[in-house]
């Protein structure tokens, strides 16, 4: 169980905030597999604050999509402000995160996301104006620091303890690192020990195990999810399962799979209209294909898609190849399945 202020979740694993991915269609996907928590995707207070077209779509939810959280990011005080009164006479949400973590060179060189950890004192006064305002559990996303000289995440994580958060996420690498090199398990460690609120550690958590060994060597006190959950919603009911009982579940079958995949392709187009739903779903035929040998001729055909049939016909053509005994590769366990 996760308590976040007054916010109680019985899984301790989340659904992480991902750009161009956390949509409703992808959140209920995921819910129906395992996921309790999940996020809308990160949200510019700035837009927020004007409600643009893009940003209201961004927001679109429905009663079965809670727990909910939404993450915001940006540098300016009045604009934070302006985005929390239209949370709040618009939308129901159960948490309000900021991003102080975002690595993308076009949010930092605002001063915005990761370019935050430079200025501790800052994030800690940004952090105050949205504790004030808001009527739900206040979080921070941060990294281990911006660079190599500058692994300063429990300096950080102080500051925005000060301003009255109620939870931390923290992504194990720096700014520098994007998502190459090595998690810092250590400086997680470093800051749920400085903190006296909760620790939600995220990166490289690709499996049950990954998950359970955040847990282990950190002592966090849930995990976020993002890429480890691309074409493998499973992994948030696997990871509860293997947490509580150190068994490891089957993986999905090719069945199981392509009954997801179809599932997932029809939440798009119902949500985005065909021609866009079709084209968002690209990116996850690929991910939901993930090492399966042979796959290079239906992903490349995947990529010129235009129209829900011909996704439909791929996925078809799957089958047809399970049929013929087709073998691809476990991602998660490293063992050739045989289909």
């Amino acid at each position: 169980m996760l308590k976040i202020g007054a916010l109680t979740i019985s899984s301790r694993c989340i659904l992480a905030p991902m750009a161009g991915v956390s949509d409703l269609p992808t959140r209920m996907v995921n819910r129906s597999l395992g996921c309790e928590f999940a996020f809308v995707e990160m949200i510019n207070a700035c837009a927020l604050a004007y409600l643009n077209r893009k940003t209201k779509k961004m927001l679109l939810t429905v009663p079965e999509d809670r727990p909910l959280g939404i993450q915001l990011f940006g540098n300016d005080p009045e604009s934070l402000q302006k985005a929390m009164d239209v949370l709040l006479t618009t939308y129901e949400f159960n948490l309000i995160d900021f991003n102080a973590a975002c690595p993308v060179s076009k949010v930092t060189k605002r001063g915005e996301g990761a370019s935050l950890l430079k200025e501790p004192r800052r994030l800690r006064e940004l952090l105050k104006v949205l504790v004030k305002s808001s009527p739900v559990p206040v979080t921070v996303k941060i990294r281990s620091g911006w660079d190599e000289t500058s692994r300063n995440a429990r300096e950080v994580s102080l500051h925005a303890q000060e301003a009255g958060i109620q939870g931390l996420f923290i992504h194990g690498r720096t700014r520098s690192q994007g998502y190459s090199g090595s998690v810092d398990y250590r400086v997680i460690s470093e800051v749920k020990e400085a903190l006296e609120i909760p620790v939600i550690a995220s990166g490289d958590t690709f499996s049950p195990q990954l998950v359970k060994r955040m847990f282990d060597e950190t002592g966090c006190d849930g995990v976020a999810i993002a890429r480890g959950s691309l074409g493998n919603p499973w992994i948030f009911r696997e990871s509860e399962q293997f947490l509580r009982s150190g068994i490891l579940s089957e993986r999905p079958d090719f069945d199981e799979i392509t009954r997801t995949m179809i599932t997932h392709l029809d939440l798009c187009v119902d949500f985005h209209g065909e021609a866009i739903g079709t084209m968002v779903f690209r990116k996850y035929f690929f991910w939901y294909t993930k090492g399966m040998y042979g796959i290079k001729p239906l992903r490349d055909e995947a990529c010129r898609a235009k129209t829900k049939d011909h996704i439909m016909d791929l996925i078809h053509k799957l089958r047809v190849a399970r049929e013929r005994k087709v073998v691809y590769t476990n991602t998660q366990s490293g063992e050739g399945i045989d289909l």
